[in-house]
């Protein structure tokens, strides 16, 4: 059901031998696979980096701590239980169950019903294909390279051939800060005229036409990652025309570079051909029957772009840490126990700079353990990105304290006038209250903020 997973649906340093300081050299420049190897760990499988994961990034494009453990292909699940704050939030047995129950009928009959739905909501092509007229390749093949290269080959001939083609989990290829992610729709729709349709399969319900608006917004924006990576799949392939043995790809080389018109010539080209408007498959109702309505991403994918285009490399952040810096649990025999001592990971997690938000609670497995570091700075992010950008300089709880009450700040700062003028709009609530405050706990008028009432 999740199309973004591989199966088919945001300090010092401490190494083995004893922790360096903090002053220590920076990591000499090596290999790029080398490096997300050392910084997982001998023997760890990288873990794919998903459509999900590369929205909850672009979300965040400052935070250098997940960019890294990302890129590298450390999974963040193990690493935030070692640190003892496990993530809070994912997905249950049973709601997997029925995802994958759901996609199945929609993949049913040569994904009859997915036709009827796009020809509906997007508008006929043609009269409706036969039965046996939609194309739906086999894409499958050995490792995520191979799965992408047949991606590549089948989505060249849907161009060239004409007719309904459906890519079911086809896999596709997007930089982020100079790593290659691995990415899986749940199905790509190519249409007559030679483009083509992201096919996003959820199993939240529409009921009487309405769903969760923020679980549309992060189909959206996970959709959004998918056409990125399909419009820069099919530039290349507008560019380097397939050759050999497949005669339609070479009946169309030829066609095109002798100019004449045909089905393929006339429709859109290059990345052009991926549209930006995808399809949102949902159960209807209560039902298992399912329903679909266009979502517009251009916003998401302007957005998407943008942030991911700001993403330090990997190579600049990895290069920063000082030698030896290894996020390796050092699992047990059984492969699930981690070793390495809680406070060794946590020196080498704190060692790369992070960019903490509340709403990182909902996308990033590590957000526990950052919240914990933010709070124990006085950092104002903990409060929300709109608080830190009404602050200004201030950047920790005390030094807004201070510059509330007056024992700090420019009085000519904006934010520390506003701050004083809310102090004293307080006060004087406070004063009017009378006794009706001080049984509530609160403080007094005049009260300073180191008395027991504002703690």
């Amino acid at each position: 059901m999740n199309g973004s997973l591989h199966h088919g649906e945001h300090g010092r340093e401490a190494t083995a031998a004893p922790a360096a300081s903090p002053t220590a050299g920076h990591r000499p420049a090596t290999a790029l696979p080398r490096l997300l190897a050392e910084l997982r760990g001998p023997g760890a499988a990288p873990r794919p980096l998903d459509a999900r994961a590369l929205a909850a990034l672009a979300a965040n494009p400052g935070c250098r701590r997940r960019a890294l453990l990302d890129g590298a292909g450390v999974d963040k699940s193990a690493l935030a239980r070692a640190l003892g704050s496990p993530a809070g939030f994912g997905r249950s047995e049973f709601a997997f169950v029925r995802g994958n129950v759901f996609e199945a009928r929609v993949r049913a009959d040569g994904g009859a019903e997915l036709i009827r739905l796009l020809r509906e909501r997007f508008g006929a092509d043609g009269p409706a294909p036969e039965p046996g007229e939609v194309n739906v390749p086999d894409l499958s093949a050995p490792g995520p390279e191979g799965r992408t290269a047949r991606t590549r080959l089948a989505l060249a001939e849907a161009f060239a051939g004409g007719g309904w083609t459906l890519l079911f989990h086809p896999m596709v290829r997007l930089d982020v800060a100079g790593s290659p992610a691995a990415l899986e729709p749940d199905a790509v729709a190519v249409h007559p005229d030679g483009s083509c349709t992201v096919v996003e399969v959820k199993s939240f319900p529409v009921v009487d036409g309405s769903a969760d608006a923020a679980k549309v917004g992060a189909a959206a924006r996970q959709a959004a990652v998918y056409v990125l990576a399909l419009r820069g799949l099919a530039e290349e392939i507008g560019r380097q025309p397939a050759s050999g043995g497949n005669a339609t790809l070479q009946a169309q080389a030829q066609a095109q570079a002798q100019g004449q018109a045909g089905a393929a010539a006339a429709g859109p080209h290059g990345a052009d051909r991926v549209r930006s408007t995808i399809l949102l498959v949902c159960p209807k109702d209560f039902s298992n029957l399912p329903t679909a309505e266009p979502v517009d991403v251009r916003k998401q994918l302007a957005v998407t772009r943008r942030q991911l285009d700001r993403l330090t490399r990997i190579e600049d952040i990895a290069a920063a840490l000082p030698e030896g810096t290894t996020f390796d649990l050092r699992l047990a025999d059984d492969d699930r126990t981690p070793t390495r001592p809680a406070e060794e990971l946590a020196a080498a997690v704190d060692a790369v700079p992070a960019a903490y938000a509340p709403e990182c609670l909902a996308a990033c497995e590590l957000a526990f353990h950052c919240r914990a570091r933010s709070r124990e700075a006085g950092a104002v992010e903990a409060l929300g990105r709109g608080v830190r950008g009404e602050l200004g300089g201030l950047t920790t709880v005390e030094s807004v304290l201070e510059a509330a009450f007056g024992e700090h700040g420019d009085p000519a700062d904006p934010a520390v006038a506003a701050l004083r003028r809310a102090a004293a709009l307080r006060a004087e609530a406070l004063a009017t209250a009378g006794d009706a405050a001080g049984r509530g706990g609160l403080p007094a008028a005049g009260h300073r903020r180191g008395d027991p009432g504002c703690r």
